[in-house]
């Protein structure tokens, strides 16, 4: 079997784009890597151990899910594993890197990516990669479904002998990539199995060690069929390297940090792939910021001021011509900024209908996801509610913040005092969200929508998901059979215990060589028709399936948006504008413009004015008494449904 192992990663690294070739020069093997780790002493693990109690057993809102769930005690493990620690000296503790497996493997025991072990230094900021991802697709074949595995993206400049995208994976060091993928699958807690399988195939060449350990093997072997289909074999080492900055800091008393629910090992491999394959995007990103046009724009792509959040492109399908908006994350510090950008796009777009793709996008800052629903329906938007688990330190926590104007916690206070005279588990459930924020600029997009998800959506995106179906905003058209199912506010070790550190009693301590941990602190509860249900562990099932393709990895998502125009098509869009404001002897007279609509409110300064059958899609509105007026809502129903809603400001 021909074989290509003398490919020098140097010349990899050489070959690199240029926007990204100085930071990946830095990039080294596992083996000098690890040199660097094994300086945790015993005192410091036994630290951590007792912090992570902490965390689990007075904080994690999930944890009688996860008990219930997946017949599992964290708690316990924990308390062996102090207990084991007590009895151990720093002669004779094991080495380092079982201590971090044995704890990462008691959080990961809850499949909650919420809920996290962040390994101290040097892991803390590295991903270990292999320049080249790995994605799966269905086969179709006689009524059987066969899941394949080909090379989709490789780096620049990394080019052994017949591989490359469209490239099919066979074995993974000697594993048929089937099973190696299941085996990687066990080792990552996702909420669900589909969850889970998808993640362990993006683990296959990424891997932030943030949230889990390095890889056991210095290289892999990779068994592929060329492009004639005989069989090949690639060895390639394992790099190491810093990962790009987050976009946001998260552990700091705020709005951000404490509205946060962000998949944190989905946010690392997002940074990395930008890293890695589309190093563009960093070109994009510090034009953006220096007020610069947009370099190396794809076909069809429009310019964002947020390169790292967004891309939309116009496409073309058998059933028309639509809007494509990616939505790549919501781990912004600014949701407005967010909003209003993610606005503006939907008015560069065209207005018969919407793709919006957050395949792959792990949530962030919770106020981003729900105050964008509202630009997508005429229907007013409810936040999700959440929950505290009814815990002394939580309450503790609750009360004091509850009149704080950078984290008001006191909705939870009187319920959670009363869980003791009334047996509650949880607190009674508010929305983290502001209601009136929710709904402050009212719809401003027209067309149909198609929401596209996947597995590995996860967190705040699948708060929006669970949002944009319980608010009937469109159709789900899911890739895989549910979200990632997180359905949780996170907050950190170090946000904890800043909320805490005016208490004399405080439980949290620090935690050494820049070891961290999250933990989800309030769970979420969905609305409309399925008021009450838990996200976590459930996900939002989607309305429509579509398996990914052979096509949609190698031609641009080709068939994905050939059924999402399906979709749209069949659809049909409700409109309304004002196209005139004008006063005349006191009275204020509205044109509007609608389509598809047969009756017209209008609403003046938040009060109820007018109605009007529609005919002709045409209507002139006279108020009188209104010339001084600073706002108008025009509302268009179909057969007494409300389909589209507008606000203008009059000044």
């Amino acid at each position: 079997m021909p074989t290509n192992t003398d490919r020098s990663v140097p010349d990899f690294i050489a070959k690199a784009a240029a926007p990204v070739r100085d930071h990946l020069a830095a990039a080294t093997t596992l083996a000098p890597f690890l040199q660097s780790a094994g300086t945790l002493t015993l005192e410091r693990r036994r630290r951590i151990v007792d912090q992570a109690l902490v965390l689990l057993e007075q904080n994690y809102v999930h944890l009688p899910l996860k008990a219930a769930m997946y017949a599992v005690n964290p708690v316990q493990r924990l308390r062996l594993l102090a207990r084991r620690l007590e009895r151990q000296t720093d002669a004779d503790m094991p080495p380092e890197w079982i201590f971090h497996a044995e704890l990462s493997e008691i959080f990961h025991s809850v499949r909650d990516l919420h809920t996290n072990y962040l390994l101290p230094a040097p892991f803390n900021g590295k991903i270990a990669f292999l320049p080249f991802l790995v994605e799966s697709f269905t086969e179709q074949s006689g009524g059987t479904a066969t899941e394949r595995f080909l090379v989709t993206q490789v780096a620049q400049g990394f080019a052994p002998p017949g591989f490359g995208p469209g490239t099919e994976i066979t074995h993974w060091s000697g594993i048929p990539i089937s099973t190696a993928v299941d085996l990687h699958a066990a080792r990552f807690a996702g909420s669900n199995p589909e969850a889970r399988r998808s993640r362990g195939v993006q683990s296959l060449t990424l891997r932030p060690m943030r949230i889990h350990l390095p890889p056991f093997e210095e290289w892999v072997t990779v068994t592929y069929l060329d492009a004639d289909g005989t069989p090949r074999e690639l060895r390639e080492n394992w790099q190491i390297v810093d990962n790009l900055p987050p976009l946001v800091g998260i552990d700091t008393l705020g709005t951000a940090g404490a509205a946060q629910g962000l998949d944190l090992e989905a946010d690392e491999v997002g940074r990395a792939k930008v890293l890695l394959f589309a190093p563009r995007v960093v070109a994009q990103q510090k034009a953006a910021e220096a007020g610069e046009p947009a370099p190396d724009l794809q076909a069809g792509e429009i310019p964002t001021t947020m390169p790292k959040v967004f891309k939309a492109r116009e496409v073309t399908t058998a059933s028309g011509t639509f809007g494509h908006l990616r939505i790549f994350t919501f781990n912004v510090d600014d949701p407005i900024a967010f909003v209003e950008e993610f606005v503006r796009l939907l008015g560069l777009l065209p207005e018969r209908g919407l793709i919006l793709d957050v395949r792959d996008n792990g949530g962030g800052h919770i106020f981003a996801a729900e105050f964008t629903l509202q630009t997508l329906t005429p229907r007013r938007i409810t936040p999700e509610p959440t929950q505290f688990i009814s815990t002394p330190l939580n309450l503790r926590i609750c009360r004091h913040h509850q009149n704080d104007p950078a984290i008001d916690l006191g909705a939870w206070v009187p319920s959670m005092e009363q869980a003791l005279e009334v047996g509650a588990t949880f607190s009674r459930a508010f929305p983290i969200t502001p209601e009136d924020g929710a709904n402050a600029i009212g719809q401003r997009y027209f067309g149909p929508v198609v929401l596209v998800t996947n597995a590995r959506c996860y967190s705040a995106t699948d708060i929006f998901t669970a949002g944009f179906q319980d608010h009937r905003i469109g159709t789900v058209l899911g890739v895989d059979r549910t979200t990632g199912a997180g359905g949780a506010n996170v907050w950190t070790h170090e946000l904890l215990s800043e909320l805490a550190a005016d208490d004399p009693a405080t439980p949290y301590r620090p935690l050494p060589n820049g070891a961290s941990m999250r933990v989800a602190i309030r769970r979420t509860l969905r609305v409309g028709a399925q008021s009450g249900t838990p996200v976590e562990d459930l996900g939002v099932t989607p309305d429509e399936l579509h398996r990914i393709t052979r096509r949609d990895l190698l031609e641009g998502n080709a068939d994905l948006m050939e059924r999402a125009g399906e979709l749209l098509k069949a659809m049909t869009p409700h409109a309304v504008a004002i196209t005139d404001a004008a006063t005349t002897g006191g009275a204020l007279r509205l044109k509007v413009k609608t389509t598809n609509i047969d009756r017209l409110d209008v609403y003046i300064d938040q009060r109820p004015k007018a109605s009007v059958d529609l005919l002709n899609g045409q209507a002139d509105v006279t108020v009188p008494d209104a010339a001084t007026a600073n706002s108008a809502r025009v509302e268009g129903y179909v057969d007494g449904e409300l389909v589209a809603s507008r606000t203008e400001q009059l000044r």
